[in-house]
């Protein structure tokens, strides 16, 4: 009887032995950091400095924000070029004095964006403290109802909903905040407290309406918020002219004035027009991101506003999550809208007292990325294009609407990130985060 000799061990029919596999790992090991290791000279690592500039000129939201701004200023120079006439003349013979055109154009411009800039931040040749407070003033009364309005429409962005009826809301808010304002006697601490809740919950009430009509119904809400504008509006002109409301002394549309009890106390003396709204608006800027980004309800509502169907499978009540959205949302635009006549805009309902705080609410939401303290800086750009217009108007003879062609460029370019990008020629490294929806907060 022979025995078969035994076979050499095959690698691919049978494992390895412990030495032969330590081996190996070492010797993979070994081409592995032979691979990267480079055989050039080494590269010497990138300063703070030029990390710093590298980010700064990437697209990402500063960046374009801030590059929109530089656009819009310089197609506005454009506009006002193109209207005066006396600037327009010297272009006819630009090829044979090309000074005079440039400096004529660079004169207008110069001294238009130079008197915004004066009536709404500082005016250098002011001699004395009411004139140099002047324009910060005018600056803080437009901004603080845009904040309210502002939050309104971000608040239900981020929610998924698309709030166009903060104008409504701010109407109802500011007809409840005027009736208890001019028909409550109470004493004067109280009696601006009720007032300023009555504007929420005019505003909380506009603002349900919509909200449940979306979570029971279905129905858009855009559709409904826009035709609650028009009621609004017109409830808002039918209530001035009726008995007890509108004022004894005038035969013309407008209310009895509110009460000094139920107006806001101003922050630089009676002279100047800033009042305590604009700490109510950095108050419910902080409560609105607290909401957001600290609490429940903000994780719903961000939930909600991003996916509505994986929400409602992680059992988060989608509908009282709308309702409850457009609830805050109206709250919100109510009070912005309750400071146009508790303020210092006016003292009386008019059938223009709202003017158009929640469209401009529309147009700070996107200029803020509907972040909250995003939206405040932007109603903060808005109210100084406002308050600088008027002295740009008075002082250079520019036309007020070229303020609001001004916000309505620098939304368009905000709104195209990728044209900024291809204009400056941006890095593409962060352009991706510029596509993100609305609804999910930019």
């Amino acid at each position: 009887m022979t025995t078969s000799s035994p076979q050499p061990a095959s690698p691919d029919k049978e494992p390895a032995s412990e030495e032969q596999a330590a081996q190996s790992a070492l010797g993979n090991a070994e081409r592995a950091e032979t691979a990267t290791t480079p055989t050039g000279p080494q590269q010497p690592r990138p300063t703070l400095g030029r990390l710093f500039l590298d980010n700064l000129w990437a697209a990402n939201s500063f960046t374009v924000t801030l590059l929109s701004l530089v656009l819009a200023m310089i197609v506005g120079a454009v506009l006002i070029i193109i209207s005066d006439p006396d600037v327009l003349a010297t272009y006819a013979y630009f090829t044979a004095r090309p000074a005079d055109a440039i400096n004529a154009s660079w004169t207008l411009v110069s001294e238009a964006y130079a008197n915004l800039f004066k009536g709404s931040v500082f005016d250098p040749a002011a001699t004395t403290l009411h004139a140099a407070l002047s324009p910060i003033s005018e600056t803080l009364t437009y901004t603080a109802p845009l904040v309210f309005t502002g939050l309104s429409v971000a608040l239900a962005f981020r929610g998924g909903l698309f709030n166009i009826g903060a104008q409504g809301q701010a109407t109802m808010g500011v007809i409840l905040a005027a009736l208890a304002g001019f028909l409550l006697p109470l004493p004067p601490g109280l009696h601006l407290l009720v007032a300023v809740l009555a504007g929420a919950v005019g505003g909380a009430i506009w603002g349900f309406i919509p909200g449940i009509l979306k979570a029971r119904a279905g129905a858009h809400e855009v559709i409904n918020t826009i035709m609650l504008n028009y009621v609004a509006v017109y409830f808002l002109t039918w209530l001035i002219v009726q008995n007890g409301v509108q004022d004894p002394n005038r035969t013309d549309a407008i209310s009895r004035p509110v009460d000094a009890s139920a107006q806001l106390p101003r922050l630089f003396g009676d002279n100047l027009r800033a009042h305590a709204g604009i700490l109510l608006a950095v108050l419910a800027t902080w409560a609105v991101a607290w909401l957001l980004n600290r609490s429940t309800l903000g994780f719903e509502l961000r939930a909600v506003g991003a996916n509505p169907d994986a929400a409602r499978t992680a059992g988060i009540s989608v509908t009282r999550t709308y309702v409850l959205i457009m609830v805050f949302a109206g709250v919100l635009a109510g009070l912005g809208g309750s400071q146009m006549v508790l303020g210092t805009t006016a003292a009386a309902l008019t059938p223009l007292v709202v003017a158009q705080i929640g469209f401009d609410g529309i147009l700070v939401a996107l200029l803020g990325r509907v972040k909250p303290w995003g939206v405040a800086l932007a109603a903060l750009l808005f109210g100084a294009l406002q308050a600088g217009g008027n002295r740009m108007q008075s002082y250079s003879g520019i036309s007020l609407e070229l303020v609001t062609v001004l916000q309505a460029l620098i939304v368009i370019f905000i709104a195209a990130p990728a044209l900024v990008k291809a204009i400056f020629q941006l890095r593409a490294a962060r352009a991706a985060r510029l596509q993100t929806s609305l609804a999910k907060g930019w």
